[in-house]
């Protein structure tokens, strides 16, 4: 499966904003679906992941009760929304799919095969 992120920009600190995956190329469910972040000089992070039935979600503590996953399989699309941004989530979003992860390697980098080109999000202060 093929994976486009979009939607990123520059906000302000506390601004909300909605980024998109959107997949192509094959069915798409079946599929757990990731968002990660790269800031500049760091490692690539787990952000937040729905599996392909929706019923399970998860994320990163440092964005519980801020960011929200969903996914749209009729649409082939999963979105993150991000509420009260701050200036430590300014980073490149990118989302990723694996057919194979289990629950407990949700969170990491290895564990998906499938990789979309990255959308940068900017946090102003």
């Amino acid at each position: 499966v093929q994976l486009q992120a979009s939607g990123g920009g520059l906000v302000q600190t506390g601004e909300s904003l909605r980024v998109s995956c959107a997949a192509a190329g094959q069915s798409f469910t079946g599929y757990t679906i990731a968002w990660f972040r790269q800031a500049p000089g760091k490692e690539r992070e787990f952000v937040a992941a729905i599996q392909w039935n929706s019923r399970r979600t998860s994320s990163a503590d440092s964005v519980k009760g801020r960011f929200t996953i969903s996914r749209d399989n009729a649409r082939s699309m999963v979105y993150l929304q991000m509420n009260s941004l701050k200036p430590e989530d300014t980073a490149v979003y990118y989302c990723a799919a694996s057919r194979t992860v289990i629950l407990s390697a949700r969170s990491l980098v290895s564990s998906y095969q499938n990789w979309g080109q990255g959308t940068q999000v900017t946090v102003s202060s």
